[in-house]
């Protein structure tokens, strides 16, 4: 973490001003299992407080434990009774019935490379580059991951570097070159930025 945060100081100076300005920054890591993915599935889309309701309400539906049986278990009412829409329930079956039948591997995925993580989890319906992106950062706590899909990251760029509207990708992965190989660690920094007053 040391050398990350040295290398990000001293290669770019506007994210240098950022770190002075928040401080320290401790991710919230989570296990790379079935119950991880599931849970940002329903997290897509809503806010954090509304998200955490409906979750629990869909854990406790399944015996307190997310597994792809105990999803699996529960009939489309039931899961639509924990306030999760139609096409979520649809992309969480996708996920239960993939995991077991053997086309998903979470045991696998700590050894394959982020590309190939990417191609693995984005099978799933519903699951797309970015939610396979934030499993890489917060789940297999990959160092170097720059999701040029994250409005968050686009919204702090465009606050940062002085962007008259929110930056492309291709300009993106520009100004995030000087950060590899330490770009997830830039882009938490770049979220707790649009916390911090200015």
């Amino acid at each position: 973490m040391r050398r990350a945060l040295a290398h990000l100081k001293n290669s770019d100076p506007v994210l240098a001003g950022i770190i002075a300005r928040v401080g320290p920054v401790k991710p919230a890591f989570r296990e790379p299992t079935f119950h991880a993915l599931a849970r940002a599935i329903v997290y897509q889309q809503l806010n954090g407080k509304a998200a955490r309701t409906i979750f629990e309400r869909f854990e406790a539906a399944a015996g307190g434990e997310l597994t792809p049986q105990s999803v699996l278990a529960l009939s489309p009412e039931q899961m639509r009774a924990c306030g999760l829409s139609r096409q979520k329930l649809s992309y969480l079956r996708d996920l239960a019935e993939k995991t077991l039948g053997g086309e998903v591997v979470f045991e696998r995925l700590p050894e394959m490379s982020d590309a190939d993580v990417i191609a693995h989890l984005t099978r799933v319906k519903g699951i797309g580059v970015w939610s396979a992106q934030m499993f890489l950062m917060f789940a297999l706590r990959r160092p170097n991951v720059m999701p040029t899909g994250d409005y968050g990251i686009r919204a702090a760029m465009k606050k940062a570097y002085r962007k008259r509207q929110l930056p492309k990708p291709k300009e993106m992965l520009r100004i995030a070159r000087r950060w590899e190989p330490y770009c997830t660690l830039a882009c938490y920094y770049l979220w707790r930025s649009l916390d911090v007053q200015v």
